[in-house]
């Protein structure tokens, strides 16, 4: 067998660099994901006077659940479900490609 050296991985190495991690797995390497940025720019233009929007995958970056955090004057004096069917109104399309969606929706104090 062959001694190990370098020049004899720089091939290996150039193969493993060009290798895509798996979604899931650029997960551990973002700060958020890109799905996580879609819902968040989503959610700023259809509720441009929230003061707070959190978006996290709780799915492990894959883009199958995702918990949403949203503080908007838009809520006042409207119930929680209410609040809740204006985020998934807001999401439509993007909800068909999900398996999950926790809502936590809250008014601003003043």
């Amino acid at each position: 067998m062959a001694a190990w050296s370098p020049a004899a991985a720089a091939p290996l190495l150039r193969q493993i660099r060009r290798l895509s991690l798996p979604h899931c797995a650029q997960r551990m390497f973002a700060s958020q994901t890109e799905g996580e940025l879609k819902v968040t720019q989503i959610l700023k233009k259809n509720f441009p006077r929230a003061t707070a929007i959190k978006v996290t995958d709780i799915s492990g970056g894959c883009g199958a659940m995702y918990e949403i955090q949203i503080e908007s004057e838009e809520f006042k004096e409207k119930r929680t479900v209410q609040q809740h069917q204006m985020v998934n109104q807001a999401l439509k399309e993007e909800i068909k490609g999900m398996h999950g969606l926790r809502i936590f929706t809250s008014v601003p104090k003043h």
